[in-house]
């Protein structure tokens, strides 16, 4: 083979290495977005009442047609202990005694040769628990790897998360049935709070680009408050602060469709505009103008150290850079308080070395002292002119303190959210 033959044969090598990176990346992005999909999807069929079956027809279809999960059997408790889904299956799978049987699971576990016998060749069995009392037990076997990662390894969380949340929808049925009104509330907190604390970024960056911290402190069990942190390629990232008017499960709920909802946009649109009336539209939908969302979202490019903003109705973010304050005020109104946003406007900053944003909702700036006084924009600022060169995560616990110090004996009385950032 002379020296062109190899060369053609490299080449070819390269191409081939090139297009499977390119399978590869491409079956990663639509695992993530069919991921969110589901979310959205099952929160949703929560949202509008959808019956029990419905939702375990939902469950099902998740699973065996979206992460490929061979078979199933779902046990929840509702006096005594049901089989409430299964699929790909023989029997009715009474004899399996689950008081004894499947207790010892307290945690996703994968079968042991000598478990197998009496759970039928299952893999992993996955628990939900309420504390410490058991609520439901999912068996699943035959799953198929996909192209790019091991199921078991990384569908599973996933698919333990979805069960929660299923599990605890219709834990809330049951109750609402009876007419235990006091115990509906408190299941319907739980499940918005395990909602909730699912869609808060799980980490945040502090590396040589940026220093990320956030704080949030619900004012009951769930808030309608949220932060997120989006990475939407190696050189661009997205900051987003948000909150529901009015509090409890339903200003939960609404603020998961809204998580949902923004990340999923930013797969389909890079302009931030286009973001915002879309959220607008969706919404209206979603609330039926009965609440609404302020937002503060900025998208900002490491590589030109350009920012742009849009602020929708939200507590305006300080900037600080060279020493000096400023609010970041420009954009619209809040997400569905009109039919149309009609106009849009952006903000645009140049970002210097060691500035800092600082993120907040109105429950910061709007607490109030024992003389019924706000703490204020004024003694915000302040902190963060006195602690300029302290780490994110101390500035937060800085505000937090002086906070809890200002209020006296007054009680919290909204959520408080913090959200800051250092750009190195």
């Amino acid at each position: 083979m002379d020296s062109s033959d190899m060369q053609v044969t490299a080449t070819n090598k390269n191409e081939k290495i090139i297009l499977e990176t390119l399978k590869i990346a491409n079956s990663a992005l639509k695992l993530k977005n069919l991921k969110l999909n589901s979310l959205l999807e099952i929160t949703n069929a929560i949202n509008n009442n959808f019956s029990t079956k419905q939702l375990l027809r939902i469950f099902e279809f998740v699973l065996r047609n979206q992460l490929n999960i061979g078979k199933l059997v779902l046990y929840n408790f509702d006096v005594k202990w049901n089989c409430a889904l299964k699929y790909g299956v023989n029997g009715e799978f009474t004899d399996i005694d689950i008081d004894k049987q499947l207790i010892v699971f307290k945690e996703i576990t994968e079968v042991k040769d000598e478990q197998k016998l009496f759970l039928d060749n299952f893999e992993v069995v996955i628990p939900v628990y309420h504390k410490t009392i058991p609520l439901a037990y999912l068996l699943i076997g035959d799953i198929k790897d996909d192209l790019i990662e091991n199921t078991k390894t990384r569908h599973i969380p996933f698919i333990q998360t979805l069960t929660n949340i299923i599990i605890v929808a219709i834990e809330n049925k049951k109750l609402a049935n009876d007419n235990i009104r006091q115990a509906t509330v408190k299941k319907e907190m739980e499940l918005a709070s395990e909602m909730q604390s699912m869609l808060f970024p799980s980490s945040l960056p502090k590396d040589d680009k940026l220093e990320v911290a956030a704080h949030y402190q619900p004012h009951q069990m769930v808030g309608g408050d949220y932060y997120d942190f989006i990475r939407l390629n190696d050189n661009e990232v997205v900051f987003c602060m948000a909150d529901v008017s009015g509090k409890g499960v339903s200003a939960a709920l609404l603020m998961s469709n809204f998580q949902a909802n923004i990340r999923t946009m930013f797969n389909y649109t890079s302009s931030l505009t286009e973001l915002v009336q879309d959220l607008n539209t969706r919404v209206l939908a979603s609330a039926k103008g009965e609440k609404f969302i302020t937002l503060f979202v900025a998208k900002y490019n490491f590589v030109t150290r350009v920012m742009n903003y849009v602020n929708a109705g939200q507590s305006p973010p300080l900037f600080f850079s060279d020493k000096t304050t400023s609010l970041l005020t420009i954009g619209c109104p809040g997400v569905g308080m009109l039919d149309e946003l009609s106009s849009i406007k952006e903000g645009i900053i140049n970002v210097s070395k060691n500035s800092i944003l600082l993120c907040y909702t109105d429950g910061v700036v709007e607490l109030e002292n024992d003389h019924d006084r706000e703490f204020g924009f004024s003694k915000l600022e302040l902190l963060l002119l006195q602690n300029q060169n302290a780490g994110m995560e101390e500035l937060n616990k800085i505000i937090v303190e002086n906070l809890s110090k200002y209020k006296g004996s007054k009680p919290y009385i909204d959520d408080i959210a913090l959200f800051s950032i250092r750009f190195l």
